[in-house]
């Protein structure tokens, strides 16, 4: 008998009465469903471990309480192995278009240093480590052994993150979101909510703030104004340059993220031309980088 992702969510004993299921769109490591239950809404996540993405849903859920206790993230509802329920937000997700605006971009870097200070004080339990250039060391293996059609890029990647890991210390330690796409901020009309804490553990700041403006494509002028918002002074040449190779290690491993997908993952997406989309902009970054 096959189960369907509906008979999963069917049978979970919190619902109180007929519940309606409707797919999300999005999540290219999980599948989310909108579900209504006597007057509320919730939003389903399915999704079990993903060792070659180091996703623990166990840190998913820690994380997603903490982010939820600090004020930034809907409410955990219920979970148990390969499902989360959260409180539904009627929020409208950003893109990058309205990231780069300024009076909105101002807000996304309150938001990411109230996660950077804020979380990590109601994390519970082991730990949570996101550590990039781990992250690229152990997806070169895994390319590797499955055989990638990329595999003739991967001793140039490899020394690369080595010469980036040299560059960008030394290293403040907070806790991350670790993925900082335009689609994880919400906007209900009076404040935002970040959300998907699927990579979210103890990083370097950086990492996101590179993350952030690789994701959204700032301008020159636009990662300078975010650095100057969050540290709250105009960045040094010294800063700059460990933000730069922090920026260069995460389009490097969303590039390599792509490219494990395109061979580990089961989710209807077009991985091919994310990992072309991010390799191309990957190598910009990095001869940015080396030339500056």
């Amino acid at each position: 008998m096959i189960v369907t992702p509906e008979d999963r969510i069917q049978s979970l004993d919190i619902w109180r009465g007929p519940i309606d299921i409707a797919p999300l769109v999005g999540g290219i490591t999980n599948r989310n469903y909108l579900v209504s239950n006597g007057g509320r809404r919730f939003v389903v996540r399915l999704g079990s471990d993903i060792p070659v993405h180091h996703i623990s849903r166990g840190n998913e859920v820690a994380a997603s309480r903490a982010a939820h206790a600090a004020g930034l993230s809907p409410a955990v509802i219920h979970h148990q192995p390969g499902i989360m329920v959260l409180d539904y937000i009627d929020a409208k997700p950003l893109s990058a278009d309205d990231i780069r605006q300024p009076a909105m971009m101002a807000r996304i870097v309150r938001l990411v240093r109230s996660c950077h200070r804020d979380i990590g004080r109601h994390f519970r339990g082991p730990a949570a480590i996101f550590w990039v250039f781990h992250v690229i060391r152990d997806y070169a293996a895994t390319l590797d052994a499955g055989g990638s059609q990329h595999k003739l890029l991967l001793a140039s990647f490899l020394d690369i993150a080595e010469q980036l890991e040299r560059e960008a210390g030394p290293f403040e330690i907070a806790f991350g979101h670790n993925d900082l796409l335009a689609a994880n901020f919400l906007d209900d009309g009076k404040r935002l909510w970040l959300i998907d804490w699927d990579y979210a553990g103890f990083n370097t700041p950086l990492f996101d703030l590179g993350g952030l403006a690789s994701n959204n494509e700032f301008s020159v002028a636009q990662e300078a104004a975010m650095l100057e918002a969050y540290f709250e002074a105009p960045a040094d040449d010294n800063l700059r340059r460990r933000y730069q190779a922090m920026k260069c290690a995460s389009l490097l491993r969303e590039t390599m993220w792509s490219m494990v997908s395109e061979i580990h993952s089961d989710i209807e997406f077009d991985y091919s031309s994310y990992t072309a989309e991010n390799l191309r902009r990957f190598e910009s970054a990095w001869q940015s980088f080396r030339n500056s």
